[in-house]
């Protein structure tokens, strides 16, 4: 019985291209797929775990800071160490799923993701800034599985004319995810303990100094060991699981053209969308990687409360994402977001110019105007791929890489100028993702280059 349900639900998909370019706005399509709802919640489960250590991280930076007296630009690495484990591996990923389908990616993907949490705990005893880089590596590395293939799996997964709704609904879970990592993060890895520099020093005159910084790295270990056997369990309940043949995977006459990356070069619109999500994931990392520092540093308030701050942010980023989703139906996706950045252009102008209260509530604000952005960027870049899909979409995670540059970037440019000026390199984020969404996302093929 549930092998015929998923078996109906695997004719659903279309062999040639799994997302149509008709605005779901056209007409009621349905947006959850029939017949494979048990591995359709399993993924979407997947944008949840893999928001908890993307914004633990932001935690980590303040910590890091703390625990090992290192400035905000090397903190900043910590971003940078795990933005290019996504870099690396996406296309490896791509190529894994290729050959053996989305679920053995998905599972591989998991249990790097554990490997890597579990590491926490050598690192941590041996107070090695340097190890925890690695073990961060080691996590995006698995995540770059997770993201490679469950968007595309979710996008594909139903009716192609609500695959950017689809990929909507699910990406709302992520910010779930960053909103537990984060509450995590401040509630078990903050102590609380703000020392001034004449306590440091009384400190290291008495010997306690290192003591201290010891235990403040210790404190990263719990959270992160029980996020690594909740993952495990995970990963076994997807291995029990049977998935239904997605795209290409369902060509049963065995011809099956998987695609090549050379054939992406003809989709100008995929091209910028590569760009767009680069520029995206910079914003969004670098402007919640320095947003507790924003908050100390013009609203004078302490770690804690403004880890608070940081999670307030991260639900304003999840009412979005549901908010953009019931708003497809009425609005192209790529206009939506078109007009959610140049909201967002505006509110971090604020932010730059009026440090601040108000510029605390405007950089606030542009969670929710962001929320969008990754999911509407990826849905659109997908289009008219057909075997060419799971390659794209691995190039579009690969983008992620914008964390790892933007961030170091707004850390150097907040001790050169200052915080609230670092906040430039999102703004001209948005310019460029407000481009992509009225010009460049329009669907584009070049002719093949006969030889």
């Amino acid at each position: 019985m549930v092998s015929a349900r998923l078996n109906r639900g695997a004719h659903l998909i279309t062999n040639n291209s799994a997302i149509s370019a008709k605005p779901p706005a056209q007409g009621p399509h349905e947006l959850f797929p029939k017949g494979a709802i048990l591995p359709f919640i399993l993924v979407t489960a997947l944008f949840f775990l893999w928001g908890i250590p993307n914004n633990l991280n932001d935690v980590l930076i303040r910590q890091f800071m703390k625990s090992f007296a290192i400035t905000r630009l090397k903190a900043g690495l910590v971003q940078s160490a795990f933005y290019f484990g996504y870099f690396v591996l996406s296309a490896p990923a791509a190529l894994v799923m290729r050959k053996y389908g989305y679920k053995v990616g998905l599972v591989f993907g998991l249990f790097l993701y554990s490997a890597g949490t579990f590491l926490f705990w050598p690192a941590a005893i041996a107070q090695s800034y340097g190890f925890f880089l690695f073990a961060l590596f080691v996590i995006a590395s698995g995540l770059a599985f997770l993201e490679t293939g469950s968007s595309p799996f979710i996008a594909q997964l139903g009716d192609p004319a609500s695959s950017e709704r689809r990929l909507n609904f699910c990406q709302a879970f992520n910010p779930l995810g960053s909103i537990t990592g984060v509450l995590v993060g401040t509630a078990f890895i903050f102590s609380g303990i703000e020392l001034t520099a004449p306590q440091i020093n009384a400190m290291k005159a008495a010997g306690q100094y290192a003591p201290y910084l010891r235990h403040e790295t210790m404190r990263v270990i719990t959270p992160y060991l029980v996020l690594g056997c909740v993952v495990v369990l995970w990963a076994f309940l997807i291995i029990q699981t049977k998935f239904p043949k997605i795209g290409e995977e369902a060509d049963a006459t065995g011809a099956v053209d998987h695609g090549r990356f050379s054939d992406l070069l003809r989709y100008p619109h995929f091209l910028e969308a590569v760009l767009a999500q680069f520029f995206y994931v910079g914003a969004q990392v670098g402007t919640w990687s320095y947003f507790i520092q924003y908050v100390q540093e013009y609203a004078h308030l302490p770690e804690k409360t403004a880890g608070y701050f940081l999670t307030g942010t991260l639900v304003a980023f999840a009412v979005g994402r549901f908010t953009a989703t019931y708003l497809m139906q009425f609005i192209r996706p790529n206009v939506l977001m078109g007009v959610y950045s140049l909201v967002n252009v505006a509110l971090v102008a604020i932010g730059v110019w009026y440090p601040g209260w108000l510029g605390l509530w405007a950089i606030f604000l542009t969670s929710f105007f962001m929320s969008l952005m990754f999911p509407t960027i990826f849905g659109l870049g997908l289009k008219e791929l057909g075997p060419n899909t799971k390659l794209g979409g691995s190039l579009i995670v690969m983008a992620i890489i914008g964390g790892a540059v933007f961030t170091p970037l707004m850390g150097w440019l907040s001790q050169a100028l200052s915080m609230a000026k670092a906040m430039l390199v999102p703004l001209a984020s948005y310019l460029f993702i407000a481009y992509f969404a009225f010009v460049g996302s329009r669907v584009r093929v070049r002719s093949a280059v006969r030889g």
